[in-house]
């Protein structure tokens, strides 16, 4: 039996999550519940599943869910320093991180030093802090199981290969809903056209960056860390059908992959479950749906935020971190229809360029660069 800490409960994976252990109640516990401000959901979610602990960020909500869950044992705690507190519970052996964006980054780094494995959703965590998320892993023995679809599968590829070193690793991308548009087509793309997603059901975040394409550019930087790998050894292809997640290539040229139908619940059911494989009734692959799986390179002159990413990792430093904060402002933005979605790159790439530069950061940089590099794009947007 693993208790499970869900940080991020009412999201897609959350719920996803929840979806794991109430299909395994011999296997897994749901033993701490979170969410920011979705005090329903958390109350609905908690009298079914009778967690040791929820946490609701918002503390205006607190008294709402308190009331409700009085007469239960469950304990309830309010803000964000509380999750910090929660993961480190003793009862709790493995934590979720489906928290969105740099939120992630202090329970995280909380959870590691308590010597909880991390179930990582939350790519954002890397993004920022790989260095220092990477070497407390280490520090403190502690896995990291990912849990998003491709870097999921690029560690199923890689189980009982430790001995041989990759050349390079292949992370499939969607497309998402605007694959061969060009520039001139995206001038006035609205947000109700870029949350329809072609394959995948997911937060409105993560959708936005999925059509922009900084979700994959992400998704670079979280694997250079994952897996301790050099620029030249990812590579993104353009794959729509999204049922090959990503490939390993190995030095005698060598590739494995690994399929499956667009399902999150698979990739969130191996990390928890890791290093079993445990039965379920999800549906199946079948190649008589899928007779035709097509390959293209990204076009990185029209969706610039991927060749940013590239740029911010070869940079180093405090600079993923930079793009990182500058997205989730101009993401939310976008959402609240105050930039166009080619605006978007304008914003992240002046971030870049202007947000102080630090080659060796500590947490504390990492802070400072996140309120320095939300401010600035807060203001490059009202110009």
């Amino acid at each position: 039996m693993k208790r499970v800490a869900i940080l991020g409960s009412s999201g897609s994976i959350g719920t996803q999550a929840l979806e794991v252990i109430r299909a395994n109640p011999d296997k897994f516990r749901a033993e701490v519940l979170t969410v920011n401000g979705s005090a329903d959901v958390l109350i609905e979610q908690a009298l079914e599943f009778i967690p040791r602990a929820v946490v609701i960020s918002d503390q205006e909500k607190y008294n709402q869910v308190k009331q409700v869950l009085a007469n239960t044992s469950i304990e309830v705690l309010a803000g964000e320093d509380a999750l910090v507190e929660i993961v480190q519970l003793d009862s709790v052996d493995i934590v979720l991180t489906a928290l969105v964006g740099y939120a992630g980054l202090k329970p995280t780094i909380a959870a590691i030093k308590a010597h909880k494995n991390i179930a990582l959703a939350n790519k954002e965590t890397l993004v920022v802090g790989g260095d220092l998320i990477t070497e407390l892993a280490k520090l403190h023995k502690v896995d990291i199981l990912p849990v998003d679809s491709e870097h999921s599968a690029i560690f199923q590829c890689l189980v009982g290969e430790e001995h041989n070193p990759i050349e390079k690793i292949i992370l499939t991308a969607s497309g998402g809903p605007f694959l061969g548009k060009e520039r001139e087509d995206l001038l006035a793309v609205t947000k109700t056209q870029a949350l329809k997603h072609p394959n995948w059901t997911m937060g409105a975040k993560i959708t936005i960056d999925s059509a922009s394409l900084m979700n994959k550019g992400l998704e670079v930087i979280e694997a250079k860390w994952l897996f301790n790998l050099d620029i030249n050894q990812i590579e993104v292809v353009v794959h729509p059908q999204s049922i090959i997640h990503s490939l390993v290539q190995f030095q005698d040229g060598s590739i494995k992959a690994q399929l499956g139908l667009p399902d999150m619940k698979l990739p969130i059911q191996y990390a928890l479950a890791y290093p079993q494989r445990i039965k379920n009734d999800f549906p199946r692959f079948s190649f008589d749906n899928f007779n035709n799986l097509t390959f293209k390179s990204p076009d990185t002159k029209t969706f610039r935020n991927l060749a940013l990413a590239f740029e911010a990792m070869n940079r180093g430093g405090n600079c993923p971190c930079v793009i990182n904060a500058a997205n989730e402002v101009v993401v939310d933005a976008f959402l609240k229809d105050r930039i166009g979605f080619l605006q978007m790159s304008d914003v992240i790439e002046a971030c870049m360029e202007k947000v102080t530069y630090v080659s060796k950061p500590c947490y504390e940089d990492y802070v400072q660069t996140d309120r320095e590099a939300r401010k600035m794009a807060g203001e490059l947007i009202t110009l």
